[in-house]
């Protein structure tokens, strides 16, 4: 469909602007389906490689996996240490240790892997196949000639204004804020293997490992593919509003401070993983190697118009910025642009609004308000509160459906219905095959969560 490579280029052009991790694909899978692309990006290879941290963790699991095969690219799912089900613990405000269990991901995995690994993988063949790239900053100004030059104009980054090319959809944007204070760290100086993480799952290492705090945030660590140092794992820490993990991230200022912060976390709040935590090392030869911030989530348009009246559509984080909290941005961001590559390489006329706007409703349709809403739930929406308790309940009693939970990460079409305490019952029910009152009668809260000893793994190696 569109992993080919072209021996040719249509009289038709593309214009890509970003080199994100979404715009690098889109750009070099219009190229491979015959388009004559451009890239445009304020930063030149290397720089995007070695300057600048990476933008999150980009975890990805079977849908966008097949999405990228489809595209013909590398997943690096032979490469990167392989995430194969997540581990979850829950503790209430007063940090009684409430739920805990372990979802096994069932007929795919995830991989997390340095978007700037990818981007200038991507960005190598992109050259290498004749692609075009331009290193100038885009502003709304200059989009105007680009975009009434090319057939078809992709915007890959609201940098410099051009995200205000493109209304924001009220009706599926209910946040005026970011939802939390984000930190990440990527580090080293522990394995995947069954022995790390091992009270949370006989997994160990392949499983990644997430926390809630009910007043004060979440912690996530997982396997994680670095451009330099190789398999390792990544931190990513999400903190309430008002809350003291807040003012902790907001003293982070570089990967050793941001480290430290992350490993003082544990060591106060989140003490059933601390071993590991406190066997992790930062990586000296990337001092991009952490990342702090705060997202608000937002859905705008798909289509965009620049002074001139030429229409442009939106792509990635442009289109959708999530809170990264169940790992839909980057999922989202290659999904759509694997979609525009397909239905751009077979349509026979004009790129203009409608064209777009059809192509952007039916990825809203197939991904993206799933996506969202599972974002939602994950972020403990108040609208939401009473259907995650539920869930969250029955995925402690019930393994099978501790795998369906956390499957919505892979695919969170099956949560979009989910709309009241009775849908989300039936949910249940449909899942395990079991009455969902019954089985949430045999909830009990955990009481105490298993500790690490993975100090005395340690001490006795």
């Amino acid at each position: 469909m569109t992993s080919q490579q072209s021996v040719f280029r249509s009289t038709r052009s593309a214009a890509v602007i970003g080199a994100g991790q979404a715009g690098v694909t889109a750009a070099l899978g219009l190229l491979d389906a015959g388009f004559t692309v451009t890239l445009y990006s304020e930063r030149d290879q290397r720089a995007l490689r070695d300057d600048v941290p990476a933008t999150g963790t980009a975890l990805e699991f079977g849908e966008t996996q097949q999405a990228e095969a489809a595209l013909g690219l590398d997943s690096y799912t032979a490469r990167a240490p392989r995430h194969t089900g997540l581990s979850v613990r829950i503790a209430g405000p007063d940090r009684a240790e409430l739920i805990q269990f372990d979802g096994h991901f069932d007929g795919y995995v995830g991989v997390a892997v340095d978007t700037r690994l990818k981007v200038d993988e991507r960005l190598t063949a992109f050259l290498e196949r004749g692609g075009r790239f331009v290193v100038e900053q885009v502003t709304p100004e200059t989009l105007d000639p680009i975009a009434a030059a090319n057939d078809l104009t992709l915007v890959a980054t609201g940098r410099g204004g051009l995200s205000d090319l493109f209304p924001i959809d009220a009706a599926r944007t209910p946040y005026d804020a970011p939802q939390r204070s984000l930190l990440t760290v990527v580090v080293t100086g522990i394995g995947h293997d069954d022995s790390v993480f091992a009270h949370r799952s006989v997994a160990g290492g392949a499983h990644s490992g997430f926390s809630i705090f009910a007043d004060q945030g979440e912690g996530w660590w997982g396997p994680y593919l670095h451009k330099d140092a190789g398999p390792s794992w990544a931190f990513l820490g999400w903190a309430r509003p008002g809350s003291e993990w807040e003012k902790r991230f907001a003293a982070a200022d570089s990967a050793e401070s941001a480290h430290r912060v992350v490993q003082n976390l544990y060591r106060d709040f989140i003490d059933w993983d601390l071993p590991e935590v406190l066997a992790t090392k930062t990586i000296p030869e990337d001092p991009h190697s952490w990342l702090k911030g705060a997202v608000r989530p937002v859905v705008r348009s798909g289509v965009g118009r620049t002074a001139g009246a030429h229409v442009v559509a939106s792509l990635g984080d442009t289109s959708v910025a999530y809170d990264p909290i169940a790992g839909q941005g980057a999922q989202s961001g290659l999904i759509q642009a694997q979609r525009l590559v397909a239905a751009a390489a077979v349509h026979q006329g004009p790129f203009d609004e409608v064209w777009i706007e059809r192509q952007y409703a039916a990825f809203l349709a197939a991904r993206a308000d799933a996506a969202d809403k599972v974002t939602r739930l994950f972020l403990g929406d108040p609208e939401l509160a009473d259907i995650g308790n539920a869930l969250f309940a029955a995925a402690s009693v019930e393994p099978t459906f501790a795998s369906a939970l956390v499957g919505l990460l892979h695919r969170p079409q099956p949560f979009l219905p989910v709309d009241s305490l009775d849908a989300a019952n039936e949910f249940i029910t449909k899942v395990t095959g079991e009455d969902a009152a019954v089985l949430l009668g045999r909830f009990a809260p955990a009481g105490k969560f298993t500790r690490s000893t993975f100090s005395k793994v340690l001490a006795d190696a």
